[in-house]
């Protein structure tokens, strides 16, 4: 038996998620018929057409074979990552120092000295800006034009549209339906469901298929492993102390798709189950008078029989020192597990950062922001996305694989006077580091003012972001999908392939 992470979600027909994987436990046949549920209650039975115009004639369009994103929830400051202002006022610049990087004219925050080895390899787009300041994943993830608050609490609100992950294994599949079959899928979110690990019952919206069906919805994986550190977080009105594996985990750790079969559920007794499990289709296709297969049968196998996606997710393969130069915390494993699955097929992997413990944790950091940078956060950014970045160089797969650093927003570029200082939302100006597939090795781009709040050259829309990599897997900004209400859409409305990002 399976064991199955998040919350209880609840179908249009009123039985939740949990009941459909809990019912027939015995016989196995809880995957496919969670995923048939699944697809037909979200209309995912009627895939919606793709319609991609002729192909942008450029050496840049398709250059990506693969894209690795990593989404730092609750969003870095600029000022502390890749926008350094030291001639700032203390109040601004903070108490932590730059340190130059092998990006001319990039300075680094003093915490990312291995990040500060590889910023040659990197584009970093200073200038983002748009008007929410807010935790709009989905604003930064889709194509959704305007966000607010209750819309980003209601991840199956209707007027969501579909995050990247999902858009990309769909125009996959419509270009070559043997791919809901790949042996290592397309759309892959690391480290465990999303906004799964955090206080409360509201889930955060961002990474969902919308109105392309949940049959695209990222196959999350499981966290097996423990954390070697604690971190006190700080609310308004309690402190708390956790078990925090974005600051340290065990050597053991490692990853899973869809839990961790039972020790005892060995090949040959999956095997049995699974003939079991072809019986009662043959009797279901006899029944109903077709000849047709049930995908969501093909597609559960697929998944929890596949060895390239166990081999993948189990990091503790990798050789020692390599897994050491990711560094041991969640996020820099996490980094080396979307590596092998790339290297293993898939199209696109994402890694979020995530909220673990207390709501409004992650690098949402209007309390103790120094103390939370220094203990949590820096470390295990500055090791992963290191260690990602010159491990795909030097196996020679920084060419076609797109790494993108994303989050929401940025922060205030004026210190609060919260214990330990605080940075609050700010959506006016922060940065993006790109990567790899087709993007330019050592720039900047854009500018902003003295205090790192305001865009004074070059202004980039999250969706221009989305755009650029679109075009570099691919995909021709002319496709079409298919809204709820059988209407055409394009793929980002208003987003433009960022030229001058391009190498």
């Amino acid at each position: 038996m399976l064991r199955v992470l998040g919350n209880p979600k609840r179908l249009c027909n009123g039985v939740t998620r949990r009941d459909l994987l809990t019912a027939g436990s015995a016989l196995g046949l809880t995957l496919p018929a969670f995923l048939r549920a699944e697809g037909l209650a979200s209309g995912g039975s009627k895939p919606p057409v793709a319609t991609p115009t002729a192909h942008a004639k450029d050496k840049h369009f398709g250059r990506a074979k693969a894209c690795i994103l990593l989404f730092l929830y609750g969003s870095p400051s600029q000022l502390e990552l890749a926008d350094q202002k030291p001639d700032a006022p203390v109040e601004i610049r903070g108490e932590l120092k730059s340190i130059r990087s092998t990006l001319p004219g990039c300075d680094v925050c003093e915490l990312l000295p291995h990040t500060s080895r590889v910023m040659h390899n990197v584009t970093v787009v200073r200038s983002v800006t748009h008007k929410y300041p807010l935790h709009g994943v989905a604003y930064a993830t889709t194509a959704i034009p305007e966000i607010d608050a209750p819309i980003e609490l209601s991840p199956h609100d209707s007027k969501h549209w579909p995050f990247i992950g999902s858009t990309v294994a769909h125009l996959e599949q419509r270009h070559d339906p043997a791919t809901a079959r790949k042996p290592v899928p397309d759309n892959i979110a690391l480290p465990f469901p999303f906004s799964s690990q955090r206080t409360g019952e509201v889930q955060r919206a961002g990474p969902y298929p919308a109105f392309l069906g949940n049959q695209f919805s990222p196959h999350f994986t499981s966290f097996h492993g423990k954390a070697t550190k604690k971190i006190t977080k700080t609310l308004t009105d309690r402190t708390i102390e956790f078990d925090e594996p974005y600051a340290g985990t065990s050597p053991d750790s490692y990853f899973a798709l869809g839990g961790e079969p039972a020790a005892d559920l060995t090949l040959d007794r999956m095997n049995t189950r699974k003939t079991l499990l072809d019986q009662l289709e043959d009797a279901r296709r006899s029944r109903d008078g077709t000849e047709t297969r049930d995908p969501f049968h093909e597609m559960a196998y697929s998944l929890i029989g596949s060895p390239l996606v166990r081999h993948a997710l189990d990091v503790r393969r990798e050789p020692a020192k390599n897994r050491e130069n990711y560094g041991h915390f969640l996020f820099g494993q996490s980094c080396l597990a979307a590596r092998r699955l790339v290297e293993a097929g898939s199209k696109f992997v994402t890694v979020f950062w995530d909220e673990y413990g207390l709501a409004g944790s992650g690098w949402d950091t209007h309390w103790e922001h120094y103390p939370r940078m220094k203990n949590e956060l820096m470390p295990g950014f500055d090791r992963g996305f290191s260690g990602l970045i010159s491990d795909l160089d030097q196996r020679g797969m920084l060419d076609d694989t797109l790494v993108m650093v994303l989050s929401e927003h940025g922060r205030t570029p004026k210190m609060n006077s919260a214990k330990g200082g605080g940075r609050d939302h700010w959506s006016q100006a922060y940065s993006v580091l790109l990567a790899g597939g087709g993007i330019a090795r050592g720039k900047t781009i854009g500018k902003t003012d003295k205090i790192g709040g305001t865009v004074t050259d070059r202004p980039v829309s999250p969706k221009d972001l989305l755009a650029t990599a679109y075009h570099l897997l691919g995909y021709d900004l002319e496709t079409t999908l298919t809204d709820k209400t059988n209407r055409p859409v394009s793929l980002v409305p208003g987003g433009q392939v960022l030229r001058d990002v391009l190498a």
